[in-house]
């Protein structure tokens, strides 16, 4: 039996770079685990936890939720040995690619995290842009957050990244989604995938807390945060090319809508977190 929640493997997915794993610790837990040919992040999604890479040991502040705080990390390279364990508990994301180059294990502040603001209106998200190119160093493995605030859509304008050409680059990617609940319950969202002409796709899927969708190619967005409900995803990408670049072309159908963002105000309520926890 896995002992993940959710365990996504470039074999398992049908593509070769792009990986993440989700682990849950009861209190006083912990896990253990190879990364072999992959590089890969500890991210705590809810709950702290020291994480053990070799010989170096960081301990993770972690946060209550994704919904209450940017978090710090740790960086594990390929060909590793890492231990986490939880005094509290917790459910810990393990975002991963496999890559050529060993790095050595490093740190990743909450402090550090660029937290970006995107979009306009009722497009309106944040970006904690924790593990792309220009944030933090890595062999193949781009990763960040993003939270949608509820009745919002991000992802948007759809765009892909699916070509080797100017403006563009290959990445397999996974969504990897969790909904903040309410009065209620459990609340939902919805992600729209479709392909072009030569490479046909079709999702709209319903997604809930530990639901994941995969890119293989085509067009992705929105990522559709229903009234009422906050949404986060997690993305995870990894691709073939020689530099780690993250270049997407929008849908020509729909790019024009950036073209109205710059006379549209930001949504109040972003950001939605910060290095600050919650109350």
């Amino acid at each position: 039996m896995s002992p993940y929640l959710t365990e996504i493997t470039p074999e398992t997915a049908g593509w070769t770079y792009s990986g993440l794993r989700v682990v849950e610790l009861p209190p006083g837990g912990a896990h253990e685990l190879d990364t072999g040919e992959e590089e890969m992040l500890v991210l705590p999604l809810a709950g702290s936890c020291t994480v053990t890479v070799d010989s170096a040991v960081f301990e993770l502040q972690g946060r209550r939720s994704v919904f209450t705080r940017v978090t710090d990390f740790a960086y594990a390279p390929r060909d590793a040995r890492v231990a986490i364990a939880s005094a509290g508990g917790g459910r810990f994301a393990l975002p991963s690619a496999r890559c050529a180059d060993r790095l050595e294990p490093r740190y990743g502040p909450a402090e550090g995290v660029p937290v970006e603001l995107r979009g306009a209106g009722q497009a309106s998200r944040q970006v904690n842009n924790f593990c792309t190119p220009e944030a933090f160093e890595a062999d193949r493995l781009i990763a960040c957050e993003v939270l949608t605030p509820g009745g919002n859509w991000s992802s948007y304008p759809p765009h892909k990244h699916d070509e080797d050409r100017p403006g563009e680059s290959v990445l397999e990617e996974i969504y990897y989604f969790e909904v903040a609940a309410g009065p209620g319950g459990a609340g939902m969202g919805y992600q729209r995938v479709y392909g072009t002409p030569d490479r046909p796709i079709d999702v709209l899927r319903e997604v809930r807390t530990g639901d994941a969708v995969l890119i293989p190619h085509g067009w992705h967005g929105p990522s559709m945060a229903v009234p009422g409900y906050d949404l986060y995803y997690l993305n995870v990408m990894a691709g073939p090319g020689p530099e780690r670049a993250w270049r997407i072309c929008d849908d020509p159908a729909h790019a024009w809508v950036r073209d109205t963002w710059p006379g549209q105000p930001l949504d109040p309520r972003l950001p939605l977190t910060s290095t600050e926890e919650r109350s």
